[in-house]
């Protein structure tokens, strides 16, 4: 067994359950190592009826006053029942779970365990887990760890296969790849220690210890790899031979707004180093609306006019869509001469071999598409210049698979993610940074509101209005399904309900539907589309609408439980709004009392400055959050977040700096695992670990 194993290696683990997993993610064991808990609950002594709350998460020790009583509504089976402890009386009732009627008996007594609601008078919890008194009691002793499910995968699976593989990692006591004196230096514990106790925890100090050598190892492999990259082309020699273009002058005087001075100084600097002979590799910087896009349709026409090829590379289909569609109105109004087209994943077999057929004669010089623009069949014939759009969605391996379509490519990746200089150039230390710190002067300010869950019902109406108005609205929740298997209920809004509650609160001229990044590709790009087209309202989503497309209609974005977020992932939300000539709005809902979140929230009430929302977020957090906030999805990392880890990440960098210094091929003995974890690790991750 090693870490490429596939799942179905393990005991247990037959063709329906390894599906299971895979739906999650999960086809390795190195993917089942990777898949962490999202959090960890802390069970404690019973509570009283008498003494709970509603909106809390609480264990309840009583028995059932009678039978559970089975009923069915629409061929859906609601099972209830009562439990008494002496103190008070709370109902239970359970979903699709007839066979609980046999198994639990009257008079006996259970611990019951779930979120506290109120109906009326009653005191109640859906779907409570269910244990006997002695298989609770060994469960307050230590952290319980919460997982991501999927229908039909249960915590209990994902802790059995996690248990068979820590009991072989221990057995077979293979070597630490970080030799022991870095391990002493940057105070970290072994991976075999760290993997268990991010699994199963013995305590909150054990998991801090566990997380830190985790985060390390990520931004530590994430780095190696970067400093490759960077090798790589200080090696490379440009022969391009790109001259300024009379066509760029021309439409910069036809564009309908002026360009900032940022652009104008960013712009100045990509026209400099296309003529150069070295090849650019250049990152752009900058909010959403702050014309990042532009710069590169200019980029791309000024290496067509020299008779060359450029390509730009979108993480989403429909955001490719846009950017082809925005390039070939520019062309037709400008009359000019190049053929551009566009190559996704969902086009035809023989669409795809028309364009690439295109592609690879030079007949087409101005190439946009998706990952699908890296595929061995795609062939270029004078690639000049690779672009990537939201880089931080695109891994090392495809940006260098995209760039090795030519000889020696000019680079620029874009990225709408404030990140603060400081950490920047550690984490693009490949590329010079290019900053659009300014705003087109006719883009209208975001109105914002930080509120607690008391305003949902106003927010529910506001929404109704501009819907009313002819606007759109997107509404975002941290989680896709709810998570209530084997008692870990949460208390956080999830997307397929949250959508079921909306079509029931607005009315039926109003469409409601739900984006998340379990959907199939072309279910997200047929729902992307209708949003587009306005057959969609209201769109319930995930954060996977943070790589969005220009939907200039909507004019509202409320978050729910938004201090689940980092404040850099809330600002780039808000980002897909105010896109269009209307006033927009973004509302903050947030369920935590608490003064520290109120402070945090607070800021995105005083400023529309992406750099200088990242800037606080990186003041205001510390390594004390473990697991509740942080930028979902940033440079994909499974732990990291650059803000609240931000030292670690800088401890990483000198730890890459000195061992590369040292042995920069990884040579000496005491490189040898670390050589074998990072081969390891750039063929099982190289398209997730993300510049």
């Amino acid at each position: 067994m090693d870490l490429n194993s596939p799942l179905d290696t393990l005991k247990g683990v037959g063709e329906k359950t390894k599906q299971l997993f895979a739906n999650i993610g999960v086809e390795t064991i190195g993917d089942l190592l990777e898949t962490y808990p999202r959090t960890y609950e802390q069970y404690g002594n019973p509570r009283t009826v008498d003494s709970l709350t509603e909106g809390e998460t609480a264990s309840v020790s009583g028995s059932l006053n009678a039978p559970i009583a089975n009923r069915y509504y629409r061929g859906r089976c609601v099972s209830s029942a009562v439990c008494s402890d002496g103190k008070g009386e709370l109902s239970l009732i359970w979903y699709n779970m007839p066979y609980l009627r046999t198994s639990l008996r009257t008079g006996e007594v259970y611990v019951f365990r779930g979120r506290i609601k109120k109906k009326g008078r009653r005191l109640l919890i859906e779907q409570p887990a269910v244990f006997h008194t002695d298989q609770y009691q060994k469960l307050t002793v230590s952290l319980q760890p919460v997982y991501s499910l999927t229908k039909g995968l249960t915590v209990n699976m994902v802790q059995k296969a996690v248990r068979q593989v820590l009991d072989h990692l221990s057995d077979r006591e293979s070597p630490d790849y970080l030799p022991l004196c870095d391990r002493e230096r940057y105070q970290l514990c072994s991976y075999a220690e760290a993997v268990t106790q991010i699994h199963f925890p013995e305590d909150a100090k054990a998991l801090q210890k566990a997380r830190r050598r985790l985060v390390f190892d990520e931004f530590f492999f994430f780095l190696l790899q970067l400093r490759n990259l960077k090798e790589n082309r200080k090696k490379a020699v440009c022969t391009l031979n790109i001259h300024p273009a009379g066509t760029v002058k021309r439409v910069i005087a036809s564009l309908p707004y002026e360009l900032t001075g940022a652009q104008k100084r960013v712009w100045a600097d990509i026209e400099r180093e296309l003529q150069a002979s070295t090849a650019m590799a250049r990152l752009i910087q900058g909010d959403v609306g702050s014309g990042k896009t532009i710069l590169a349709v200019l980029a791309l026409l000024t290496v067509a006019e020299n008779g060359y090829q450029g390509a730009l590379m979108a993480p989403t289909e429909v955001l490719a869509k846009q950017h082809f569609q925005s390039i070939q109105k520019l062309l037709e109004d400008n009359a000019l001469p190049f053929e551009a087209v566009m190559l996704t994943g969902s086009m035809t077999v023989r669409q795809k071999r028309e364009t690439c057929s295109r592609i690879e004669s030079g007949e087409a010089l101005i190439v946009i598409g998706t990952h699908a623009l890296i595929q061995e069949t795609v062939t270029f014939h004078s690639l000049a210049l690779v672009i990537t759009d939201e880089q931080h969605r695109f891994g090392v391996r495809q940006r260098e698979l995209l760039s090795q379509k030519g000889g020696t490519p000019h680079t620029i990746v874009m990225s709408a993610t404030p990140i603060p200089r400081t950490l920047a150039v550690i984490l693009y230390g490949d590329l010079d940074i290019s900053v659009l710190n300014e705003m087109p002067a006719n883009r209208l300010p975001i109105r914002n509101c930080v509120v607690g869950p008391a305003f949902r019902k106003k927010a529910y109406q506001f929404i109704q209005a501009q819907v009313e108005l002819g606007h759109q609205a997107y509404v975002i929740c941290p989680m896709v399904e709810a998570s209530m298997s084997e008692g870990f209920s949460s208390d956080l809004e999830n997307v397929l309900d949250y959508t079921q509650k909306l079509r029931q609160e607005f009315p039926r001229n109003i469409t409601v539907e739900y984006l998340h990044g379990r959907m199939k590709p072309a279910e997200k790009n047929e729902i992307m589309e209708r949003f587009l087209e306005n057959k969609i309202q209201v769109l319930v989503s995930t954060t996977v609408v943070e790589v969005g497309v220009n939907v200039p209609n909507a004019t509202v974005m409320m978050v729910e439980n938004a201090e689940r977020f980092g404040l850099a992932q809330l600002h780039q939300l808000r980002g897909r709004v105010g896109r269009g000539k209307a006033q927009s709005y973004c509302i903050f809902l947030h369920a935590a009392d608490s003064a520290r979140i109120h402070e945090r929230l607070d800021i995105l009430n005083h400023t529309n400055d992406g750099f200088e929302i990242a800037a606080k977020d990186m003041q205001l957090r510390g390594p004390g959050d473990l697991f509740g906030v942080r930028q979902s999805g940033l440079m994909n990392f499974r732990l990291a977040d650059i803000y609240s880890d931000s030292e670690i990440l800088r401890l990483a960098n000198e730890a890459t700096e000195e061992i590369l210094k040292e042995d920069p091929t990884l040579s000496l003995p005491q490189h040898v695992e670390l050589k074998k974890k990072l081969t390891a690790v750039i063929s099982r991750r190289s398209d997730s670990v993300n510049l």
